[in-house]
């Protein structure tokens, strides 16, 4: 070493002693046990390895099963819609991932030509015999599908059956020999922090491979009465559609469907159907190549914590039945609005989703018993299911408005004759006190009433004017701790909304 560098480095070990003799000013520092091991000649203690677990024999195994899908349909002068309401938050989101007009919501890259275009996802084969499961949306309004097998070979598909509401799809190919499959594993077992891997055809790079870890589970993202996403970070892109999501086992436990992005490429959020929805939705397909629902026929709307002490509930859970349609199996039952549906037959229900997934599984008239809450008491009604028929919503479908908490109940009301004469248009027969002003910053403004509501029931009985209803409200807020739920009618649509009154006006 030259002179200069062995000046540096005696200054360099002068500044750290330095160091250590200005520490040791306040009391020498203990050295630790492991210096002192190595000081005797003693070997170093060392913090254990972590291993992280390769995914590679897992990935041989699985990937000849499965395949890139092509789907060719007519070009549309713009792009396929999402398949959420317009203007929804996941309409939005799911634009705002894809963009505008380059292709559809949730399909990999498009290519037009000839006046077609066609649109690549991901699929997995679930028996020898060549069925594929894949996403509803991946096969949507195709003329023709092809199916690219892990070893090149493609082949024509037939779509044997698609189930919107849960955006599944069954397909068939013919390879003239059996098949490699995959088994379905239990999606129930899934814990957020397993590891989990996503092979797929992300923008048409097929076969490709993405491990992480379960972020969540039962996630709603408003897609249907039926959302229970997995949710999770590995990543997915344009073109995963459909593709398997696999624990470390090598079982598929969900099927990769849709992500959050607001940059446009993955962030490390994707929803993946857990395998066990998607085993009951593929049984059925095979079988009937559709899906058979039951179907209730009441609209119902969460419970929240003043909702809860509205109606005298011990707990902030049920599916509270904002509207029975007439002749349904709801009606033939005898369930009401302002009942809280909390089981059906041994399965409880803590919430719309619970409800209509629970009623989902039924068939056409199976026959099972309704668990619900009625002015504080416990009643159990019998009830026959019919079935589910397109166009009509699902069993436990959510509709209605939340509440809120507020400094005065700030409400003002009109007869309905008085808001007919003022230019309402309001339904021959109608009953009940309509809202003629809502105070600012008030209980009722923030729970979300409006003028022009009609306000039908208080606590789930029917009032008649605007005295019953002022009289019914008062009684409400003495007997539930300033809490009370009101029946409406908006738009001539049913839902019931909590409004909570602070002390000084509970006592009316």
């Amino acid at each position: 070493m030259s002179t200069p560098s062995r000046r540096r480095g005696a200054a360099l070990a002068a500044f750290l002693l330095a160091g250590t003799a200005l520490s040791g000013a306040a009391g020498w520092l203990p050295v630790p046990a492991f210096a002192e091991g190595a000081a005797t000649g003693q070997p170093a203690v060392a913090a254990p390895a972590v291993a992280l677990p390769g995914f590679g024999d897992l990935v041989a195994r699985v990937r000849p099963a499965v395949v890139t899908i092509t789907a060719t349909e007519r070009a549309q002068p713009e792009a396929a819609s999402s398949p959420f309401p317009d203007g929804s938050q996941q309409d939005r989101m799911f634009r705002r991932y894809f963009g505008e007009g380059g292709g559809d919501a949730k399909r990999g890259p498009q290519q037009r030509g000839g006046g077609q275009m066609q649109a690549l996802g991901s699929g997995f084969i679930v028996d020898a015999e060549g069925s594929i499961v894949t996403n509803n949306h991946v096969v949507d309004g195709a003329t023709q599908v092809k199916v690219t097998l892990d070893d090149g070979r493609e082949l024509p598909a037939r779509i044997v059956g698609r189930d919107p509401r849960t955006d599944l799809a069954l397909l068939r190919v013919d390879a003239g020999a059996p098949l490699p499959f995959l088994n379905l594993g239990n999606s129930d077992a899934a814990r957020p922090g397993d590891w989990v891997v996503a092979v797929g055809n992300p923008y048409g790079l097929g076969g490709t491979v993405t491990a992480g870890i379960v972020s969540a589970r039962g996630r709603d993202i408003h897609s249907g009465p039926y959302d229970d996403f997995l949710q999770i970070d590995a990543p997915i892109n344009r073109g995963n559609s459909g593709g398997p999501l696999f624990s470390l086992d090598g079982s598929v436990i969900g099927v990769n469907t849709a992500i959050f992005s607001p940059s446009g490429g993955s962030i490390g959020i994707g929803f993946a159907i857990p395998s066990n929805l998607v085993g009951h939705v593929v049984a059925q397909l095979k079988e009937h190549g559709r899906v058979e629902r039951g179907f209730l026929g009441a609209t119902t709307q969460p419970v929240d914590p003043t909702m809860a002490r509205a109606l005298r509930l011990p707990r902030a859970e049920g599916a509270l039945v904002a509207k029975v349609e007439g002749d349904s199996p709801a009606a033939r039952a005898g369930l009401r609005p302002g009942d809280v549906v909390t089981g059906l037959g041994d399965t409880p229900i803590r919430s719309p989703r619970d409800l209509a997934r629970a009623v989902g599984d039924l068939r056409n008239g199976a026959e099972t018993v309704l668990t619900t809450r009625r002015e504080g008491q416990e009643v159990r009604m019998p009830v026959r299911v019919a079935a589910l028929r397109d166009g009509t919503g699902a069993a436990g479908g959510e509709e209605g408005a939340q509440a809120a908490a507020g400094p005065r109940l700030g409400l003002g009301l009109a007869s309905v004759a008085e808001a007919q004469r003022a230019g309402l248009d309001l339904p021959p027969g109608t009953e009940g006190a309509v809202v003629a002003n809502v105070a600012p910053d008030s209980p009722a403004a923030e729970a979300g009433l409006r003028e022009a509501d009609v306000i039908t029931a208080v606590g789930g009985k029917p009032v008649r004017d605007p005295a019953a209803a002022v009289a019914a409200i008062r009684d409400a807020l003495r007997s539930n701790g300033g809490a009370v739920a009101l029946g409406v009618i908006r738009d001539g649509q049913p839902a019931f909304v909590a409004v909570q009154a602070p002390p000084a006006t509970r006592q009316g």
